[in-house]
């Protein structure tokens, strides 16, 4: 692969000037989007595997052709990784389920999707969201998982969740919604100094050839306390009404 990925241009200069009023918008106010049902099937066909698994869980949103997915089993061999990316033509519509690496790629909306594994209370331990699509125009702010109404779904989802952009703005908007919702954060360089690892993902091996920098949030979510109204929703989530 060669190194022939362009800059991030956009037509925002630091943090979106309306960062805060739309995250605190969403923490305020519940996610009323229907679950498809197309996602409610691909999450009932994951669950499965993870009530047959019974141990931690990794969840890799975002996971583009799964080589993360690949990556993070072999980092972590006790949990079952679970790779989930919208796109068809990454990801065949379906499971495709990897025995001797312990992960699972599936094709669904993950704005329906982190809803439903909240609600079920799957053993998350880890989340991951590398190199998510930055939606750089300022007026797609709201594209941006920080920015969209799913966002305190993925923080109560649990685990350590870490946030991995070659667009500095992201992780800083990324890093100043988590802080709105009450936790302590700060982001760093990756990879650190004096350490090389190999990437693993695409868009992280093209972005390094192409002289692009990393810039990575790590978030323990532990101490994260959801609002009231979304712990509210669970009995309506887990009997499935929005599908």
């Amino acid at each position: 692969m060669t190194g022939d990925s362009k800059q991030i241009v956009s037509n925002q200069v630091g943090v979106h000037e309306h960062l805060n009023h739309k995250v605190e918008r969403h923490l305020l106010h519940p996610f009323q989007k229907p679950i498809a049902a197309h996602t409610q099937h691909v999450f009932d066909e994951l669950n499965d595997h993870v009530k047959q698994w019974q141990g931690p869980v990794i969840l890799d949103a975002c996971c583009g052709v799964g080589e993360s997915s690949q990556h993070l089993a072999a980092m972590f061999p006790d949990a079952l990784v679970v790779g989930i990316d919208k796109s068809a033509c990454r990801i065949s519509k379906g499971i495709k389920q990897e025995a001797k690496g312990r992960y699972v790629l599936a094709r669904a909306d993950l704005n329906d999707l982190w809803r439903l594994i909240w609600a079920a209370q799957w053993p998350v331990t880890r989340q991951y969201i590398l190199y998510p699509n930055p939606w750089p125009k300022s007026e797609h702010l709201g594209r941006r998982w920080h920015g969209a109404g799913v966002f305190p779904y993925i923080l109560a989802t649990g685990g350590i969740l870490t946030v991995r952009s070659n667009w500095p703005i992201y992780v800083a908007e990324f890093a100043e919604a988590v802080t709105l919702a009450g936790l302590p954060t700060s982001s760093r360089p990756f990879p650190q100094a004096g350490n090389q690892p190999e990437p693993i993902t695409p868009f992280e091996r093209k972005y390094w050839l192409s002289g692009h920098s990393s810039t990575e949030l790590e978030i323990d979510l532990t101490d994260y306390h959801p609002p009231a109204w979304l712990v509210q929703t669970k009995p309506q989530l887990n009997n499935s009404p929005l599908s």
